[in-house]
């Protein structure tokens, strides 16, 4: 019968003063083989141990038991099961880190040795060496080591698998920012799945997920914030949990409605992972088989016209001179088309003699082609005016504050005509003063439009814009010049 012999290792380690744990597995004079537990412990708490005795239940580490004495007014504050003897208190066993760490360490010497006894009861004693030992240690130390790649995408869960598509895709940022959206809101359903369905079980998972449960989280992405003003309790909870997975700080967003145009979105992102899980062969499961998903749908692109840009950037601001920064950056977009998330990363080495360089970050991935666009005396005018602005080409704030500022602008220059919208939410169409609906993304309409109205050639634009040759935003663009077909009309008279 083979047995077990524990020693402990002369080395110490300095930062902790704890040393390994030697095992010896040895049979008569025929085997004997010795290795590395790769489990330290303190000199003070081993006791040499070696298995003569098949009943004793020791393992080498013996934790000693403390005890405190204190009064019974204090035993009675930290509320100790008293044991009356007079006014002193003897309280039991007292578990401190060190006492809670060997015992820990015992529990799992004591399992070593069960899993190398038991390896060594099956396997074929001619196969047995050191390095089988080290092997059979190593394995009880790292079990997911020796997992089949199929048994290693089956331990992670439906978020850690999420998460890993999003970093080995390389998504651009604002494209991680959607997913992450995406991730937040199947946190939040699962959860209210589990509360109100009363299902403690429920879980998403890969191989599980069906049809029936992708159609109800589309009525969940479009009914959240109804959901939430209905049970404000529950949804105080959900909205402060986030799988640990999930590589983003953890926060409490505020919801809003959604419109058909966001549920189509998240949901070609939820279908966009799936295909990813059946390419990488990680799961078979096809739930969204049969799901019709739809197209966006988007209104008239609103953008101001040539005459409304100059009132804008000639406009005197100097009583409000952050609001004329914001401006004067709003007017440089509106030059060189970019999107504002390629606005904000600009820096004056972006400037190649006349012109400004960059890639589009949206589409870097996908097709990584160097935009370059002349810069005109006006937009000339603004860099030279911030030129002391360190490495920055111009003054930037957040996105968000932009956005804001942008609206302030368009108001007190009085740009404020009536224009009409498809609201997002509602799917309707509506009149709003165009200096409520104003933003970053008006400066690369304008932009687009009015080049578009001058040369009425998608690839031209394309190639200052980065639009794709054939791309649905031109379309859109065609529909309302009215300029456009008053000239066609005009070749027919």
């Amino acid at each position: 019968m083979a047995q077990i012999e524990l020693r402990l290792s002369s080395k110490v380690q300095k930062d902790t003063g704890r040393s390994e744990v030697l095992i010896r597995l040895f049979q008569g004079n025929k085997i004997n083989l010795r290795g590395k537990t790769g489990i330290f412990i303190l000199p003070s708490y081993f006791e040499y141990y070696i298995d003569r005795d098949s009943t004793k239940n020791t393992c080498g580490i013996i934790v000693p038991q403390k005890t405190e004495t204190i009064t019974k007014a204090d035993a009675i504050k930290k509320k100790y099961i008293i044991f009356d003897r007079g006014e002193i208190i003897v309280r039991n066993r007292i578990e401190t880190d060190d006492s809670k760490y060997h015992n820990e360490m015992r529990n799992k010497i004591d399992k070593l040795k069960e899993a190398i006894i038991e390896s060594f009861n099956a396997v074929d004693k001619e196969m047995v060496s050191s390095n089988w030992l080290v092997i059979v240690i190593d394995k009880y130390n790292h079990p997911e080591k020796y997992l089949s790649k199929a048994e290693r995408v089956k331990k992670k869960s439906f978020f850690a698998l999420f998460e890993e598509y999003i970093q080995k895709q390389q998504h651009a940022f604002d494209q991680i920012k959607g997913y992450h959206v995406l991730m937040r809101i199947l946190c939040r359903y699962e959860e209210y799945r589990r509360i109100m369905d009363k299902k403690k079980g429920f879980k998403l998972d890969i191989d599980t997920l069906d049809k029936e449960t992708i159609e109800d989280f589309r009525d969940y992405i479009r009914d959240e914030k109804s959901l939430a003003d209905e049970y404000p309790t529950i949804f105080e909870g959900l909205l402060s949990k986030y799988p640990l997975e999930i590589n983003i700080k953890a926060r409490s967003p505020k919801l809003v409605e959604r419109g058909t145009n966001t549920v189509i979105k998240l949901m070609k992102k939820f279908k966009t992972f799936f295909n990813w899980l059946n390419k990488q062969g990680i799961t078979n499961n096809h739930p969204f088989d049969g799901i019709t998903i739809g197209t966006e749908t988007y209104g008239t692109p609103i953008y101001i016209t040539l005459e409304e840009r100059n009132q804008i950037a000639d406009y005197d601001l100097s009583n409000t001179p952050e609001l004329a920064i914001q401006r004067d950056i709003f007017i440089f977009q509106s030059l060189i088309g970019c999107r504002v998330g390629d606005l904000l990363k600009m820096t004056k080495s972006n400037i190649v003699g006349d012109a400004i360089e960059f890639i589009a970050h949206k589409t870097k991935d996908e097709r990584p082609v160097t935009l370059h666009v002349p810069l005109n005396d006006r937009a000339k005018v603004i860099i030279d005016k911030y030129k002391d602005c360190g490495d920055k080409l111009l003054p930037f704030i957040t996105d968000q504050k932009y956005n804001v500022a942008i609206k302030k602008v368009f108001t007190a220059c009085g740009i404020t005509r009536t224009v009409t919208i498809l609201n997002p939410t509602t799917g309707e169409y509506e009149q709003k003063p165009i200096n409520e609906v104003a933003s970053s993304h008006m400066a690369r309409r304008t932009f687009v439009g009015n080049l578009y109205k001058q040369v009425k050639d998608p690839n031209l634009v394309g190639a200052l814009s980065g639009h794709v040759p054939g791309s649905k935003a031109f379309t859109r663009y065609r529909d309302i010049d009215n300029d456009i077909k008053r000239e066609l009309v005009d070749l027919i008279k």
